[in-house]
C-alpha cells in the first residue's frame, strides 16, 4: 500500500476558514502556500481553526503574522480558535496574539490580550 499525504492546512472559502492539522514546521512550509494564498484573497475575516494542530514551530506563526498583516490592510481580521496549550505557548512566544487585527476566540468569544 502506498503512502498518501493529506493536506495539513486547507482553506475553505465560505465562511473563510483556514484549517490546520497535524504537525507544521519548516519542512511543511511549502505545503501550506496554496491555502495561505487563498486566505489572502478572503472577502471577510479569516478564522484559523487550530483544534487539530498537534505541533507548530515559529514558521507557521510567521506565515500567520504575514497573513494577518495582509488582511489588516483590507480591514479584515485573523481569528485564532481552538489552540491546544502547546500551540498557545508558541503563539504567545512569538507574540502573534498581540498583533493588530489578530484575535483569540475561546468558546466563540474574543479574548482580551494579556501582556
Amino acid at each position: 500500500m502506498g503512502f498518501v499525504r493529506l493536506p495539513i492546512i486547507e482553506f475553505a472559502d465560505s465562511p473563510p476558514v483556514l484549517l490546520c492539522a497535524g504537525d507544521e514546521d519548516r519542512s511543511t512550509q511549502s505545503l501550506r502556500r496554496r491555502a495561505l494564498v487563498l486566505a489572502f484573497r478572503a472577502q471577510s475575516d479569516v478564522v484559523v481553526d487550530l483544534r487539530d494542530l498537534v505541533f507548530a514551530d515559529t514558521t507557521l506563526m510567521l506565515d500567520l503574522a504575514m497573513l494577518s498583516h495582509r488582511l489588516r490592510r483590507r480591514d479584515r481580521r485573523l481569528l485564532l480558535q481552538g489552540a491546544r496549550p502547546q500551540i498557545m505557548a508558541v503563539i504567545e512566544h512569538v507574540g502573534l496574539h498581540r498583533l493588530p487585527g489578530v484575535e483569540l476566540i475561546v468558546d466563540g468569544t474574543p479574548q482580551p490580550v494579556v501582556a
